[in-house]
C-alpha cells in the first residue's frame, strides 16, 4: 500500500514545475518576481541525500511547514538516480543550492589545484542536475579559504568558475547561476567578495554566500557585526546571501534566530537575497533541526527538535520581504575593480587564471552525456576502462597508461561513500582547513576494495602519497563581537585524500558514462 502512495506522491510531484531562478544585478528572479532563500542545509548522509525518495518526501513536508523554500547539499554521487527527490522537493516549492565538488576533488587552500580530474568530476555533477528546474545553482567550493594565509588558493577557485562556465556554454545548457560559499574571515573582506566578482562575467562568480555565526545570543545589529557585513556589500552587483548561519552560542532555550529579522529587514534586505540555516540534520555539532525515530541519523518522519524548530518557523513567518518585480528592476551596478595584494591578501587582480586547455573542455563536451540509472537501481555499474577513456579524453597523458594497465574493468561506486566513514573533524570551538584523510585509515578501505584490481604499480603511487590528518585553527574578530566559528560538518565535512586518487582512480570513476 505505500508503494502505490509513493507512486502517486512521487507522479503528482513530477507534474509540479517550478520557474527556474535567474539573477538579474543583484538579485535573484523566478516567475518575474524577486527571490528570497529561507534555506536549510541538508546532508543527512555523507554521500548523498537525494536519492532516498521516500525520505525525501518526508523532509520536504517537514520543511514545507517552517516556509522552506531552499535547501543546500554539499555533496551527492551523479551516478545515482535523482528523479524523485528532485520532484518531491519541487512539489513543495524547494529549490536545491547544489556543491559541484566531492569529497576528494574539492580545490583547498594548502596545495590548489585546478585539474583535469577535478574538472571531469565537476560536469558529471553538472551533468547529472543541470535538467532539474528547481536546481538553483551550483557552489564551485565551500570554505576552501578558510585563514588569513589561504587567499593564495583564490584564483583556482575562479579557474574553476570559468571553466565551468565554458562548458555550460559548450554543452548548451541553460544559464545556471555558479557561486562560492565563504569562510567568514574578517581581515580578507571584502577582498574575496570583490576579486571574486570582478572582471568579466565569463570568468566571475554569479552569486556569493557567506559562511556567517556572528549573531550569537543577546546581540544587536550592531553589535553582532552584521553592521560591518552589510556596508561592505552595499552596492556589490551581484545577489549575496548567507549560505550559512544560526549560532549555537550554547545556552539554554535553543537558538533564537533572531537575525532572521536583521536579514529580510529594512537594515539589510535591499542588498542581501536571504539565508540558509545550518542545518536539518542533527548531528554530534548540536545543530541540527530534526531528529529521527529510534535513534537513527536520518531515516523516518522527521522529529522537530524545540524550540528551535518553532522559532525559526515564527521568524520566517514573520520576515515578508517586499521585492521588485524584475521588469521594473534596472540595476546600474558594476563589477567590483579586482583587489590589488596588500595586508592578508596575498593576490594580485589581474593575474592570469589557471584555466584548463578550451580543446579540452570542448573535448569533454562532446562526450556522450552521462545518464542516471533508472530509480531503485544499485548506484553503482561496471565499465570498461577502455571504454572509460575515449580517444579523445582530456586526461592528463601521464594518467592514461596507469589506467591501461589495469585489469579491464573494475566496479565503479561512489567516491563520497567510500569516504563517508571519514574521521572526526576539529570541535566546534575551532576553524578547520578541510582534513587531509590517511590512505591507511580504515576509512578509505572501501575505496581501495572497490579498485582491487588496478595494476599494482597504481596502487603503489597512491600508498606512496598519503598524507597524515591536519587541521589548523584561526580566530576571526568582528567590531562589537568576536565571530563565532562555523560548526563542524559532519556528515558535510569535506575530507580530501592525495591527488593521486584523482590521477589513478577518480579518472575512470567521475569520466561520463
Amino acid at each position: 500500500m505505500f508503494k502505490i502512495i509513493l507512486l502517486i506522491a512521487v507522479c503528482a510531484n513530477v507534474a509540479t514545475s517550478l520557474s527556474t531562478i535567474s539573477i538579474k544585478g543583484a538579485k535573484f528572479f523566478t516567475g518575474g518576481q524577486q527571490f528570497f532563500l529561507k534555506g536549510v542545509a541538508y546532508q543527512g548522509t555523507p554521500d548523498d541525500p537525494l536519492v532516498d525518495t521516500q525520505q525525501c518526501i518526508l523532509d520536504a513536508e517537514s520543511m514545507a511547514t517552517i516556509g522552506t523554500n531552499s535547501i543546500r547539499v554539499y555533496h551527492v554521487d551523479p551516478y545515482s538516480n535523482h528523479d524523485g527527490c528532485m520532484a518531491a522537493f519541487s512539489a513543495k516549492g524547494i529549490y536545491i543550492w547544489l556543491d559541484l565538488d566531492t569529497f576528494n576533488t574539492t580545490i583547498t587552500q594548502d596545495v590548489p589545484t585546478w585539474t583535469d580530474v577535478q574538472f571531469v568530476a565537476f560536469t558529471q555533477v553538472m551533468d547529472a542536475f543541470h535538467e532539474y528546474e528547481n536546481l538553483a545553482g551550483f557552489w564551485i567550493g565551500n570554505e576552501v579559504i578558510t585563514s588569513l594565509t589561504g587567499s593564495s588558493a583564490a584564483p583556482y577557485i575562479k579557474a574553476a568558475v570559468a571553466d565551468m562556465k565554458s562548458y555550460i556554454t559548450a554543452k548548451a545548457y541553460r544559464a545556471i547561476p555558479i557561486g562560492y560559499s565563504a569562510a567568514d574571515i574578517a581581515e580578507l573582506r571584502p577582498q574575496l567578495q570583490n576579486y571574486l566578482a570582478c572582471s568579466n562575467a565569463s570568468t566571475a562568480i554569479d552569486f556569493f554566500g557567506l559562511n556567517s555565526y556572528e549573531w550569537c545570543g543577546d546581540v544587536t545589529y550592531i553589535t553582532s557585526g552584521y553592521s560591518n557585513l552589510q556596508a561592505m556589500s552595499e552596492g556589490y552587483n551581484i545577489p549575496i546571501f548567507f549560505s550559512e548561519t544560526g549560532c549555537n552560542s550554547q545556552t539554554t532555550g535553543g537558538r533564537s534566530f533572531t537575525d532572521q529579522a536583521a536579514i529580510f529587514g529594512s537594515e539589510m534586505v535591499d542588498t542581501w537575497s536571504g539565508s540558509i540555516i545550518y542545518e536539518w540534520v542533527q548531528e554530534t555539532n548540536d545543530y541540527g533541526l530534526v531528529t529521527y525515530p529510534d535513534g537513527e541519523i536520518y531515516s523516518g518522519a522527521p522529529i522537530p527538535i524545540q524550540p528551535d524548530f518553532d522559532n525559526i518557523k515564527n521568524e520566517w513567518a514573520s520576515a515578508s520581504p517586499v521585492g521588485v518585480s524584475e521588469n521594473v528592476y534596472a540595476p546600474s551596478f558594476s563589477a567590483p575593480a579586482c583587489p590589488a595584494s596588500s595586508g592578508g591578501w596575498q593576490v594580485n587582480g589581474n593575474v592570469a587564471l589557471p584555466t584548463l586547455s578550451p580543446s579540452l573542455i570542448a573535448d569533454a563536451a562532446n562526450q556522450i552525456a552521462y545518464t542516471a540509472p533508472p530509480s531503485n537501481t544499485p548506484s553503482s555499474t561496471s565499465m570498461s576502462l577502455n571504454s572509460a577513456i575515449p580517444s579523445t579524453s582530456p586526461l592528463a597523458p601521464s594518467l592514461v597508461p596507469i589506467m591501461s594497465s589495469a585489469a579491464s574493468t573494475i566496479r565503479i561506486a561512489s567516491t563520497a561513500s567510500a569516504l563517508s566513514r571519514s574521521p572526526e573533524v576539529t570541535p566546534i570551538s575551532s576553524k578547520s582547513t578541510p582534513i587531509n584523510a590517511s590512505l591507511s585509515d580504515p576509512s578509505t578501505t572501501s575505496l581501495k576494495s572497490s579498485a582491487s584490481s588496478i595494476a599494482a604499480d597504481a596502487v603503489s603511487l597512491t600508498t606512496a602519497n598519503t598524507s597524515t590528518a591536519t587541521s589548523t585553527t584561526e580566530t576571526e574578530s568582528v567590531t562589537g563581537s568576536a565571530a563565532t566559528p562555523s560548526p563542524s560538518k559532519g556528515g558535510a565535512s569535506h575530507f580530501q585524500i592525495p591527488f593521486i586518487v584523482g590521477g589513478a582512480l577518480a579518472a575512470g570513476i567521475c569520466w561520463f558514462g
